[in-house]
């Protein structure tokens, strides 16, 4: 087989080498603009909330305002939800997308992710008097059984892949609680730190055994692939923010008792 002249290798080469120099990565466009677009769906406690007033709060909130205080720019929320979250992203609307966002391989095939923020696995939240019913996989996986969960996210496929003979319904995520409460449903399969916040807030409502995962699962923000400088960067931020206490400061506002 004849080898490439090395000539010949450059000339094809360098046109995508000059292509890549050309393209800035998100930090320098964050920077130039002078605002970080941030999506999140704010439907989800204890990481993102979007409030009547149009503000937003959670342990994904403050740390997203803690980024652009780092950069020295301007913090612009990007509504999504979590049917539109990987399109909104790849359509380039955001720079990164933050609100206790699951790590996941499909997700992975479009997008980077930062470093892991926590781990957190799927656990049933029910109401108290009825956690016996509920410990596995096995006792929820019945026909009789109803499961509710909001559309789109990694809760809902978990239920389709784990409890087909259930009775899944689909829920708004905020007044999903409700539907539990108000015995709508049995059974609400969600992460760890999701069910014990709302174990905390909402009475009568437990999460079973938090620290025995359905399925283990990890936490980060979803970056644009491709671009390493701006992943880097984020990565040092949310390292400094561990290091420092900011990243736990944040989480103990809202999370009395932390997944492990």
């Amino acid at each position: 087989m004849k080898l490439l002249h090395l000539p010949c290798l450059l000339a094809t080469l360098l046109p995508s080498l000059a292509l890549a120099d050309a393209l800035p990565s998100h930090l320098e466009r964050v920077q130039q603009r002078g605002q970080l677009n941030v999506c999140t769906t704010g439907d989800y406690k204890p990481y993102t909330f979007k409030k009547a007033d149009g503000s937003y709060e959670g342990i994904d909130i403050t740390l997203a305002q803690s980024l652009a205080q780092s950069l020295g720019v301007k913090l612009n929320w990007v509504p999504t939800t979590w049917k539109t979250l990987m399109p909104d992203f790849l359509a380039g609307h955001c720079d990164l997308a933050v609100g206790g966002i699951s790590v996941t391989l499909e997700r992975q095939k479009h997008a980077f992710f930062s470093s892991t923020l926590d781990v957190d696995g799927k656990v049933p939240l029910v109401r108290c008097e009825d956690q016996a019913n509920y410990q596995t996989v096995e006792q929820i996986n019945r026909p009789e059984v109803r499961v509710v969960e909001p559309a789109g996210g990694t809760n809902e496929a978990f239920v389709h892949a784990y409890l087909p003979k259930a009775r899944l319904s689909l829920h708004d995520n905020v007044t999903i609680f409700d539907e539990l409460r108000q015995h709508k449903a049995d059974v609400m399969i969600t992460d760890a730190s999701e069910a014990l916040y709302h174990q905390k807030l909402q009475p009568g409502l437990c999460a079973v055994n938090p620290t025995r995962y359905l399925q283990y699962g990890e936490k980060a923000y979803l970056l644009p692939q491709g671009d390493m400088t701006w992943k880097l960067f984020v990565d040092q931020w949310l390292h400094l923010s561990k290091v420092t206490g900011a990243y736990q400061q944040a989480q103990a506002q809202w999370i009395a008792t932390p997944a492990p």
